[in-house]
């Protein structure tokens, strides 16, 4: 009698530990990473509220032409190509912000190609040809960008640009945080890396695998992106031993972008300042 008691106590606490385990497992989940967090904030009416409707900016150029790439996934992708002059390895990846690749990207990449040097640049679109003209359309497509698609649309471009390439990669807002992440993908290609006001990666072993150091410009007035994170991504960086330029300026979130009401025009010329003395002597 006093074994069947003890079989029936030993068989209780299994059934218990199983159903904990199974419990735990079923109810852990990831945090959500750098890009979905941005993402996210789409849906605060505040976000929305805080980008002003882009005025329109017409720009057509004589050099930049649309290209098609293969990606991974079977699918093809499109982007907008400026080629180098002459013949260089050097490659500038250009992500777009939460608007799409426009005219003011296209526009912005034109005048990085002829302030950097010799260098072929590539800006990217995320958003497969959609294009937004309001911040209601664009948080939309903002928070319809999957992960792996965007990742493959980035590792097509590196894979474009060939295996001696050598990557540096700048975006604003939805593309500064994914310029952290195309240098991460980039792995040993990376040799810059730009944000402008983009969210940061957070994991310190992520940010381990960047074989680059990183230029942050970012706004004390932002809201989202605020000092807090800043502070949080320049300790991270420090932990993950890499180093941060980090630039900070009184302005708000989308201050570099002529397009947007609360341009800041002071503040965009010295985050420019500091972006091409970043870049050029690593894209020499």
């Amino acid at each position: 009698m006093k074994k069947l008691y003890l079989f029936i106590l030993l068989i209780g606490a299994f059934n218990m530990a199983f159903s904990q385990s199974k419990m735990a497992c079923c109810h852990k989940t990831d945090a959500p990473t750098a890009t979905k967090r941005f993402a996210m904030l789409a849906s605060n009416s505040k976000f929305v509220m805080a980008h002003p409707n882009p005025r329109r900016i017409h720009f057509q150029s004589n050099i930049g032409k649309t290209i098609n790439y293969k990606t991974a996934d079977g699918l093809t992708a499109n982007a907008y190509e400026l080629k180098a002059k002459k013949p260089t390895n050097n490659y500038l990846l250009v992500i777009h912000e939460w608007y799409g690749l426009n005219d003011f990207i296209k526009r912005e990449a034109e005048k990085l190609y002829n302030d950097v040097g010799n260098v072929n640049v590539i800006a990217l679109d995320l958003y497969d040809g959609k294009v937004a003209d309001n911040r209601q359309d664009a948080g939309k497509m903002m928070q319809a960008v999957k992960e792996p698609r965007a990742q493959n649309i980035i590792k097509g471009a590196i894979a474009y640009a060939g295996p001696k390439a050598r990557i540096a990669t700048l975006g604003w807002c939805f593309g500064g945080g994914w310029s952290l992440q195309s240098a991460i993908l980039a792995g040993k290609q990376a040799v810059a890396c730009v944000m402008y006001y983009g969210m940061p990666e957070q994991s310190v072993d992520r940010l381990k695998m960047l074989n680059t150091d990183v230029l942050g410009n970012f706004a004390n007035k932002d809201q989202f992106i605020n000092t807090k994170i800043v502070v949080q991504f320049k300790e991270n960086m420090a932990k993950a031993g890499k180093k941060l330029y980090l630039h900070q300026f009184d302005a708000d979130h989308g201050f570099a972008n002529p397009s947007n009401p609360i341009y800041d025009n002071e503040a965009t010329k010295q985050a420019y300042a500091y972006t091409l003395e970043y870049l050029k002597p690593r894209l020499k």
